[in-house]
C-alpha cells in the first residue's frame, strides 16, 4: 500500500442524479429524489479514489463501515458534488469523511472505512 494521502486530503465525485438513484423499491418508486442508499453507493466511491492511487498491483480495497446522514433531497437532473476528505490512515485502514452537496444545499454527510488486503487473503476469505 502506498502512503501518498494525509488527513486532509480531499477527493470529489460530480454526480448527476437520474432515474436509477430514485428511492425505488422492489419496483415502486416512494419518492422522486436521490435516495439514501444512492448516496451509500456514491459515498463509497468517492473514498475509494485514494484507494484507487494507493493500492499495489496485488491489494484491493474493501469497505468496513458506512455512515449517512441525510440533510435535504436533490431531484433528477440536479449534480451532486461529493467529497471525500481523508480523516486518518492507520496501518491498512483508511477513514474518510463525506459530504455532498447540491448547489449551496448540503444532502447528506457522513464517514467511511476501508482497509487495503493482499487479493490472495480477499480470494481465500471469499471462498
Amino acid at each position: 500500500m502506498k502512503f501518498i494521502f494525509s488527513p486532509g486530503d480531499k477527493k470529489v465525485y460530480r454526480k448527476r442524479v437520474n432515474e436509477s438513484d430514485l428511492a425505488t423499491f422492489h419496483g415502486e418508486t416512494l419518492h422522486p429524489v436521490y435516495s439514501t442508499f444512492a448516496l451509500a453507493r456514491d459515498f463509497e466511491w468517492s473514498s475509494r479514489l485514494f484507494f484507487l492511487e494507493m493500492k499495489e498491483e496485488d491489494e484491493e480495497g474493501v469497505g468496513t463501515f458506512l455512515t449517512i446522514t441525510h440533510h435535504s433531497p436533490a431531484k433528477v437532473g440536479e449534480e451532486v458534488v461529493v467529497t471525500a476528505t481523508v480523516e486518518s490512515i492507520r496501518g491498512n485502514e483508511l477513514i474518510c469523511m463525506i459530504e455532498a452537496v447540491c448547489g449551496a444545499r448540503m444532502i447528506a454527510t457522513g464517514k467511511t472505512g476501508q482497509k487495503m488486503f493482499k487479493k490472495d487473503r480477499l480470494k481465500d476469505l471469499f471462498a
